[in-house]
């Protein structure tokens, strides 16, 4: 029930196409407003601040290796799995901001996604220097169904019933 009307109506629905929301963005990505700054600097903070976090964790397994003493090549192995996974993840997250990837796909790495979240996190630090994660794509896809929707509704001026009628070949 509407508070002001005091009716059982509720807000008809904008026209046209409605922006995608980004994960800690909302809509404010689509015109920089609402804290836009301010939420992009606080998110790549903590993103930063995340990694340096995962990175001071690791180094206590690793310790925890050395003190279980399981060998040089058991080491070498732990980091070089590691730095792969997140070599593989950033690379993935950050082809991830520019381009719709298959659930499929996605739902298959998230293991590998897991072990080399480091690299996740950096990515998004980094791409959170240049713009919000994914808001390229979202405006891309965003102003393309804009478009549509002109596109579309300029075709469909007047009222249909009031058109002259046309007449029928035959």
């Amino acid at each position: 029930m509407s508070d002001e009307t005091g009716t059982n109506e509720t807000p008809a629905a904008p026209a046209g196409p409605q922006p995608e929301e980004l994960p800690l963005f909302g809509t404010t990505w689509l015109n920089h407003d609402g804290g836009y700054l301010w939420r992009r600097i606080g998110a790549g903070i903590g993103s930063l601040a995340l990694a340096a976090a995962g990175a001071f964790v690791l180094r206590f397994a690793f310790e925890g290796l050395e003190i279980a003493k399981v060998g040089n090549f058991v080491n070498v192995l732990v980091i070089v799995a590691f730095s792969a996974c997140s070599a593989i993840a950033f690379r993935r997250a950050w082809e991830s901001y520019g381009k719709r990837t298959d659930p499929e796909a996605t739902q298959s790495a998230k293991g590998l996604m897991a072990i080399g979240f480091i690299g996740v996190l950096l990515a998004y630090f980094f791409r959170n220097l240049y713009e919000a994660p994914g808001e390229k794509l979202r405006r891309a896809e965003y102003e393309t169904a804009v478009a549509q929707y002109e596109r579309r509704a300029s075709r469909r001026t007047g009222k249909p019933s009031n058109r002259p009628k046309r007449k029928r070949r035959g």
